[in-house]
């Protein structure tokens, strides 16, 4: 088989793994399942991947990867910390409704399997999170939006912190899908203390 149709028959497999993921979950998907959708067999899917875990890592991993690309390509063209922040709530919300970042629910759902198949390293929503925005922090400080005495991991994992809050509870006050409400929330809240000096709490 040459490298272009492996290619292939591997891209089949792994959307196969994604579409079964999202409509059945991790314990529910069989990897005879996933070879039938591909329209391959078992023994060709064992070929590419040795077992379940190894093939339904490698679609998590693919997940995890576009989602946070695309995550990535929209909160860059945004010019201000407080307006990527309410992006930030927005796509995070999205990811419960696309099927392509179906990450969080499997992570909550079934948190061991997840990290059995993603690996303990990347099982951890708040790091995981945290990491996503510390470059956004940096960015932030480095524009004057931050107080240059606070702890950049501190304040990263805060945002992430927040921004789960924000986007996964209800509240009384806010409405997570009203983005002019986000938005003015994130600059008579979360930015006063970003840009308070530490040392003064």
């Amino acid at each position: 088989m040459t490298e272009a149709a492996t290619a292939t028959v591997v891209d089949r497999l792994l959307h196969a793994a994604q579409k079964l993921l999202a409509a059945n979950g991790i314990r529910a998907t069989t990897v005879s399942e996933v070879a039938e959708e591909a329209g391959v067999s078992r023994a060709w899917l064992y070929r590419h991947f040795p077992d379940k875990t190894t093939l339904l890592g490698a679609a998590l991993v693919r997940l995890t990867d576009a989602f946070w690309t695309d995550a990535r390509r929209e909160l860059d063209a945004i010019d201000t910390f407080a307006e990527q922040l309410a992006a930030g709530v927005r796509i995070g919300r999205g990811a419960y409704d696309d099927p392509g970042a179906l990450l969080i629910r499997l992570r909550a759902e079934e948190p061991e399997e997840f990290a059995l198949c993603t690996g303990a390293g990347v099982s951890g929503l708040i790091p995981d999170l945290a990491s996503f925005w510390r470059p956004y922090v940096e960015a932030a400080a480095a524009r004057g939006e931050i107080h240059p005495d606070h702890d950049l991991a501190q304040v990263s994992e805060w945002v992430a912190r927040v921004l789960i809050s924000l986007g996964t509870i209800h509240g009384d006050t806010i409405d997570p899908d009203d983005r002019a409400a986000v938005l003015s929330h994130v600059r008579r809240f979360i930015l006063p203390g970003l840009t308070a000096d530490p040392g003064t709490a």
